[in-house]
């Protein structure tokens, strides 16, 4: 749904208008400037076009807990992923210097921006519209979202604003489902891509050949599976950039590469019979690369030792796996012959579960209790003579993709120095994450932004 922000300074009633959007009291009102600290997101009941709302902290308060920053952080991010900004001022006390300076970074924002202007409760208080015209965001809306007067007119704004932006967005959605979940078949020449798919569908809708590079496109192949809708995406075999011996090869390697790029969740095909190679890795790390959720199906597990007792070929068979894909370590995997049909449905259950896994995203009260007993139970290593170590205040979540049916979440981490942050640090933390909130496919994205101010201007 679209996305309704409602920024401002603090204590000028964004709480008060966000409860009345929702038609619930969900945010506390309070006189005291800063008792919103989170964003707090719900339902909008209050207009015909369904969207969401999001309320944010007082930008620029100076709370005696230091959190000032952090909740002018969350409302930065709120603006960047809203639809619609209701900036929102205050009638009764007049412009601030807080309020021009928000006014003209929401000028510069590639966002439409709807002046609010509250606490209007009588005709008295209509003589500071004039002074708001100084923003130069138009003349903007009377109300008081505390006794409702003129909130009529204001779902009347914000309906004419998100309108033809929820007709785009129910195309896109009623596309989505068309489409369901993008499975992009990926791997080296003759590692039985084609052979996975055809399974699959139970069809012979690919070539399928011994000579390797049969496969010279991205094929787009719609498939239902217990009600859920895939398109399976066969790809051409990437060989090492040396070895591409034709332009038509080059172009079927580029559009791989781009169908990874669009992909929902990458199908990692290794031939388990010849083993993981070179190029397997380099394959791997293309996914690692583009932040994609993966899942590794080691195919011709009929050849993998077929004298040996099943538990021993499939223990065998993760050591190798997790041992040459280390770095992949997030993506779970299944062992199939799709020569032989065998196990090859599992391959559709285990992207559910990846799916479903991926929709269970941490709160920001829960990332921040995860976050801070970690760095209390493993403290960060000191850097230089001893005197520097690394303070996370606080952790917030990001999705960027709208439409994204498997979604990636970032994990936004507001530190006194990022550069105090090192890669064995950030693989903790990134294990301890997936311990408490365990997403089998996905990968972990850190943002790690620092406090200091050369850092922020840059």
């Amino acid at each position: 749904m679209p996305s309704v922000a409602i920024v401002g300074r603090p204590n000028v009633g964004k709480s008060a208008l966000f409860n009345r959007l929702a038609k619930r009291r969900i945010a506390i009102v309070h006189d005291q400037p800063g008792v919103t600290r989170d964003r707090l997101a719900a339902p909008c009941m209050a207009t015909q076009t369904a969207c969401t709302v999001v309320d944010t902290g007082g930008i620029g308060a100076t709370l005696d807990d230091g959190f000032a920053q952090q909740v002018t952080l969350e409302a930065d991010i709120a603006i960047q992923t809203a639809d619609l900004i209701l900036f929102v001022v205050d009638a009764q006390e007049g412009l601030t210097p807080i309020d021009r300076a928000l006014g003209q970074k929401l000028r510069k924002a590639d966002k439409p921006v709807l002046l609010v202007i509250n606490k209007v409760d009588d005709r008295k208080h209509e003589s500071a519209f004039a002074e708001m015209a100084a923003l130069g965001l138009g003349e903007g809306i009377f109300v008081s979202a505390e006794h409702g007067r003129n909130f009529a007119e204001l779902v009347h704004e914000i309906d004419r604003h998100l309108a033809p932006l929820a007709g785009e967005i129910e195309v896109a959605a009623e596309e989505a489902e068309k489409v369901g979940i993008k499975l992009t078949i990926i791997g080296k020449p003759n590692a039985g891509k084609s052979s996975l798919v055809n399974a699959i569908l139970k069809d012979e809708r690919t070539i399928v050949s011994d000579i390797a590079g049969t496969t010279r496109d991205a094929i787009d192949l719609p498939y239902t599976f217990e009600g859920e809708q895939f398109t399976l995406i066969d790809t051409a075999g990437l060989r090492p950039r040396g070895r591409r011996d034709s332009s038509v090869e080059v172009f079927s390697a580029m559009r791989t590469e781009k169908a990874i790029r669009r992909a929902d969740l990458c199908i990692l095909v290794v031939d388990l019979a010849a083993g993981v190679s070179a190029q397997d890795r380099k394959i791997a790390q293309l996914v690692l690369k583009e932040k994609k959720p993966c899942l590794i199906v080691l195919n011709k597990f009929d050849l993998f030792h077929p004298g040996a007792p099943m538990k021993h070929r499939k223990k065998e068979a993760e050591e190798q796996v997790r041992r040459e894909l280390f770095f992949l370590h997030y993506a779970p995997f299944v062992c199939v012959s799709a020569k032989e049909g065998t196990a090859v449905i599992q391959v559709l259950k285990q992207a559910l579960a990846v799916r479903d896994g991926a929709r269970n995203i941490p709160t920001t009260g829960v990332l921040n209790r995860m976050l801070q007993l970690a760095f209390q139970v493993n403290p960060p290593p000191t850097v230089g003579k001893g005197t520097k170590r690394l303070k996370l205040y606080y952790a917030t979540t990001a999705v960027n993709e709208r439409y994204a049916v498997v979604p990636v979440p970032t994990f936004v981490l507001f530190v006194n120095d990022k550069t105090l942050m090192n890669s064995s640090y950030e693989q903790y933390l990134s294990n301890r994450l997936r311990q408490e909130h365990p997403a089998p496919g996905i990968p972990v994205v850190f943002s790690v932004r620092s406090r200091r101010r050369e850092d922020r201007e840059g």
